[in-house]
């Protein structure tokens, strides 16, 4: 059997849970998480910040080559000097191996340095541990573990060395001293892996003030290697390690319970991946624990219910399934816990959600009196909007911050009082280096000032942003932005302040969140609990005759038909051979050539940073940093366009349904 060694980020997949390291590596199991060092370059900036901090170290030494063996042979042979800084150094001790970021060896004395794409705040240190009880903040844990799995490691490989751990992070208080800074670091693929080629001056003199920070996290990494962990299955860092190895060593599943970890299972097939035979150890662990069988799994249970806070209690009493569920389990069996304005209350909804599930009801809910009251306050035209933005690591210009706001995108849908619907504008600037936001507000402004209608948006996203570049207007020194006062008033008109600003506003023209009118007037069983506007869209289109009959014929982008910038004689409703209307984002093109659906929508829904449309920021990444070539730059732009410009046709999808069923269309 071939040797299996225990690396860093396995050891991270254990963290969330350990029987995930007999399924990981495995192709006959479905495995929706991405490639790591894949997410990090194209969205995250993670390689592009590992090759800024090695810039921090000039002379230091690249153990190249993936063959393990030979890597260590190169790292064993380098470390045999007094003074060496190496990068990718592989270190190995019993079955555990794991390259570090940066290894610096003065002597007997090593400094061992992990680079991680997260921002940190020197002013707040204090955030590596919880506020009460002293641990360890469960938003740092996997950076913490990380690096102390690593000294763990390097520690029983070389006994006699004194080892300092740090963690290398983007500092969000510090500010690019030079111009076009990101642009130093372009991305180049090959046979799937990714790497950095440096452009301009990449000293440290070069670069200016640096903008990644080194802590020391030796404090913190005692606390985690000291005595039993709760996170580590009750056992010392120590113990979780050797148990870890020794079991994926042998190949051998671990014993830890099901629990609300598993609702976030990347090995959780999709229909068309268990189609095509590929295994899921998410039904075997629950089958294994619990007797349930895959048919059983498919049925709507405690995970499905839409945020809700107790489905750990519900999983104690082994109760999983929505049938199982009672009106006082969620209503408080006293008060309905009743919304702070009209519509559902999040108890109501919840309930709605169990007790259709329960009666087998798959007939959906609209609350006509509650939302016709929200339509008496709506001025025409209609204007729908939808934001694609990024967070880039290292800033574009000189001024700016680790993972300031990007937004790079944007489209625009008008709907008017007789119904005559256009996409009427759109934008997008993914020239590499350029810095978009304040062009950016200058044409959303030109596109939106010339009516007093109604702006919608999905969620609090636009309005977030809006909120940012305005703070990002203010922060320019005086001049810099000639228009700046009547851009940031303007934002103003449109939003509202995000928590913690000095002066609270509410713009008078204050965009409509449709995301809100989801879930205070509208629900579809089809939706399984999601608000996301990717269900929302496909069970309106299932649930809606008029818009089956008017959808199914080519009229979008046709002449006389409704106006578009990126589609020709479009049919947006497509039945599959079952007869249900296909989710018309699996019509478009991908933005994110190598990446399935099923790891597109677990990335988005497991990850922070991606949450807000990650395959845009790939696109917008791959566009940036890499060079690619003209026509290929061209099509992924095209898709870009026709991506964004659906996401606000879904608004006017999901609004042309309520405005019908208003009327009376049969619920």
């Amino acid at each position: 059997m071939k040797e299996r060694f225990l690396t860093k980020s396995l050891f991270a997949r254990a963290l969330t849970c350990p029987r995930k390291l007999f399924y990981a590596g495995k192709s006959e199991y479905a495995d929706n998480s991405l490639d790591d060092e894949f997410l990090a370059s194209l969205a995250e900036g993670g390689i592009q910040v590992g090759a800024l901090a090695r810039c921090y170290f000039p002379g230091g030494i690249l153990v190249e080559g993936l063959n393990k063996k030979l890597a260590l042979s190169q790292t064993n042979e380098l470390l045999q000097r007094d003074r060496v800084t190496l990068f990718e150094a592989a270190i190995q001790h019993g079955s555990c191996f794991f390259r570090a970021d940066i290894l610096i060896k003065n002597g007997a004395c090593f400094d061992l340095i992990e680079v991680k794409a997260k921002s940190y705040d020197e002013a707040t240190a204090e955030s590596f541990f919880q506020k009460r009880g002293g641990g360890v903040d469960k938003g740092w844990q996997p950076y913490i573990y990380d690096v102390a799995f690593q000294k763990h490691v390097f520690q029983q490989a070389f006994p006699t060395a004194i080892v300092r751990a740090h963690l290398m992070l983007a500092d969000t208080r510090a500010k690019a001293s030079v111009e076009g800074l990101n642009q130093r670091f372009v991305l180049k693929e090959k046979n799937g892996r990714m790497s950095v080629a440096f452009q301009g001056d990449c000293t440290p003199a070069g670069l200016g003030d640096r903008i990644l920070v080194q802590v020391p996290v030796d404090d913190v990494l005692r606390l985690v290697s000291e005595g039993n962990r709760e996170e580590l299955a009750g056992r010392t860092l120590a113990d979780y390690v050797v148990w870890l190895a020794e079991h994926y060593h042998q190949d051998k599943k671990i014993d830890w319970p099901v629990g609300t970890q598993c609702q976030s299972c990347e090995f959780k097939p999709s229909l068309e991946q268990r189609q095509k035979g590929l295994k899921s150890g998410f039904c075997e662990c629950w089958h294994e624990q619990w007797g349930l069988t895959e048919a059983d799994l498919q049925q709507p249970n405690v995970f499905n219910i839409w945020n809700f806070k107790n489905k750990a209690d519900f999983l104690t009493e082994r109760r999983f399934f929505l049938r199982d569920v009672t009106a006082d389990d969620i209503l408080g069996g006293t008060k309905a816990n009743k919304a702070n304005g009209p519509g559902l209350s999040t108890a109501e909804r919840q309930w709605l959600q169990v007790d259709k599930a329960k009666r087998c009801d798959r007939t959906l809910f609209f609350d006509r009196t509650g939302f016709a009251a929200e339509m008496a306050t709506w001025r025409y035209p209609l204007h729908f909007i939808d934001f694609e933005t990024s967070a880039v690591a290292i800033p574009f210009n000189r001024g700016h911050k680790p993972y300031e706001g990007i937004a790079f995108q944007f489209s625009h849908h008008i709907a008017d009082q007789d119904g005559r619907i256009e996409h009427a504008s759109q934008y997008l600037n993914a020239k590499p280096g350029v810095f978009p936001n304040f062009d950016f507000v200058r044409q959303l402004k030109k596109d939106l000032e010339n009516d007093e209608g109604t702006i919608f948006r999905y969620a609090t996203h636009e309005n977030t942003y809006l909120n940012h570049i305005l703070n990002q207007m203010q922060e320019e020194p005086p001049g810099a932005v000639p228009d700046r006062d009547e851009l940031c008033a303007w934002i103003r008109t449109v939003t509202q302040s995000t928590k913690g600003a000095a002066t609270p506003w509410e713009g008078a023209r204050n965009m409509v969140d449709m995301c809100e009118l989801v879930k205070r007037y509208y629900y579809d069983p089809f939706t399984k609990g999601s608000n996301s506007i990717k269900w929302v869209l496909p069970a309106v289109l299932n649930s809606s005759d008029y818009l089956q009959t008017k959808y199914s014929q080519p009229i979008y982008g046709a002449k006389g038909g409704i106006p578009s910038l990126n589609y020709r004689d479009w049919i947006w409703v497509k039945h599959d051979e079952h007869g249900a209307v296909m989710d018309p984002y699996h019509l478009l093109p991908s933005v994110t050539p190598g990446i399935t659906p099923e790891q597109l929508e677990y990335t988005e829904e497991n990850s922070e940073r991606l949450a807000n449309g990650g395959a845009a920021m790939m696109a917008y990444a791959r566009l940036q940093f890499m060079h690619i070539p003209d026509a290929e730059r061209r099509d992924l732009e095209s898709a870009l366009f026709r991506y964004c410009e659906l996401d606000t046709m879904a608004m006017v999808l999901i609004w042309e349904h309520w405005m019908h069923l208003s009327k009376g269309e049969t619920l």
